[in-house]
């Protein structure tokens, strides 16, 4: 309890007040737009999909804007080597979260204690993250319209989301499992358990609760098609022998 305590900074503080704030506009806001009927597999999908436009386009979005416009000259005596990567076509300069002074910053240095990427501009991370904010967020807001309006297609896009969240997952941490996790820090009970485990997981459990739900509601689509064209072609062979 004490190494939790130590940890919770103001802030660390705002910053996981802003995540249940960012949830509890996606409750009310269900319950704003969804019919009461709505079923409840349905109604935390639009929760979540909300949820999900929201922290990729605030959040991470926060986090692009600090690697592109946020930067200080290169200084071999503070900076490593290998943060010189040309980022921008820049090699004189380093970029990222580290070097702003603005809300977001603050709340990525945070993060960044347990996985040192978000501090800088790690083009991984960023390739990845272009592809969320402007790709991933507005999907995740357009499945929201598409559940409000009760669109058959929003299966269908909850499975392409899905599996680019999967993805970008996979790819996120891969590179640090080859390497020996060295810009990751699980030494305390925040970093390991809050930061990395439980953040990064809602992102693996989640789409692959949209996939399972995605994959019934497909199913029984296709179950109906078949028994609509199995009886189709038994009356068509009962009017032949007439």
């Amino acid at each position: 309890m004490d190494e939790i305590i130590e940890q919770l900074d103001t802030t660390t503080i705002v910053s996981l007040g802003a995540v249940v704030v960012i949830l509890t506009t996606s409750y009310l806001l269900s319950h704003a737009l969804l019919s009461p009927n709505t079923p409840s597999r349905l109604r935390i999908l639009f929760i979540w999909h909300f949820f999900d436009f929201l922290i990729h386009s605030i959040f991470e979005g926060s986090f692009l804007y600090n690697c592109f416009f946020a930067s200080a000259p290169f200084d071999p005596a503070v900076n490593h080597p290998a943060l010189v990567t040309n980022f921008l076509g820049q090699p004189d300069r380093v970029f990222g979260s580290r070097y702003a002074d603005n809300w977001a910053s603050g709340l990525w240095m945070v993060y960044a204690k347990a996985d040192k990427r978000w501090a800088e501009a790690d083009l991984t991370v960023i390739s990845l993250e272009l592809l969320t904010v402007l790709g991933a967020g507005p999907l995740a807001l357009y499945i929201c319209y598409a559940i409000y309006k009760k669109d058959a297609m929003s299966a269908f896009w909850m499975v392409v989301l899905a599996t680019g969240e999967l993805y970008g997952g996979f790819m996120t941490f891969c590179p640090e499992w080859l390497t020996g996790n060295q810009n990751l820090d699980a030494s305390n009970f925040m970093f390991k358990w809050v930061y990395l485990v439980f953040f990064n997981m809602l992102w693996v459990f989640l789409p692959l609760y949209a996939m399972y739900h995605a994959y019934v509601d497909m199913r029984n689509a296709f179950l109906v098609r078949h028994g609509v064209v199995s009886a189709s072609l038994k009356a068509s062979e009962g009017a032949k022998r007439k």
